[in-house]
Parts: structure tokens; C-alpha cells; sequence
């Protein structure tokens, strides 16, 4: 991978993990916590990462949490 290539992977992962941060204190701000909401590791490892955010599972009453929020 050349310089440029890392930089920008590195760039990718950083900011995917602002957004992470982002999400999860608007949803603390709309009264929800997803406790499993994280870089999907699988996708960080590569060697030219492209970063997925993990959502993760939550119950019946968070998801009708989110749906309230969004409408």
C-alpha cells in the first residue's frame, strides 16, 4: 500500500469513528443507547479499510425509540 493509500485508510477509520461518537451522542439525546454501536472490526482489518458502523441488536422498545426519533 503506498503512503498515499494509508493516509487515506487511516482518514477513512478516523472519520468513521467521529461519526460513531456523533450517532451515538444523538441518540443519547433522543433517549436511546445502543450498547453494541462500533467499527465493525472485520472491516477496519482489511488492508485498505473501509469501515462499516455496527448498529448492533437491540430490543422492541429501543427500535420503536429510533423509529419515533426519525419521523
Amino acid at each position: 500500500m503506498t503512503a498515499r493509500q494509508t493516509a487515506h485508510s487511516a482518514g477513512c477509520v478516523e472519520e468513521a469513528e467521529e461519526i460513531v461518537k456523533e450517532l451515538r451522542t444523538a441518540l443519547k439525546n433522543a433517549g436511546i443507547t445502543l450498547p453494541t454501536l462500533r467499527l465493525d472490526a472485520a472491516s477496519v482489518a482489511r488492508e485498505a479499510p473501509c469501515p462499516l458502523i455496527e448498529l448492533g441488536r437491540c430490543n422492541v422498545e429501543t427500535a420503536a425509540r429510533i423509529v419515533a426519533a426519525l419521523r
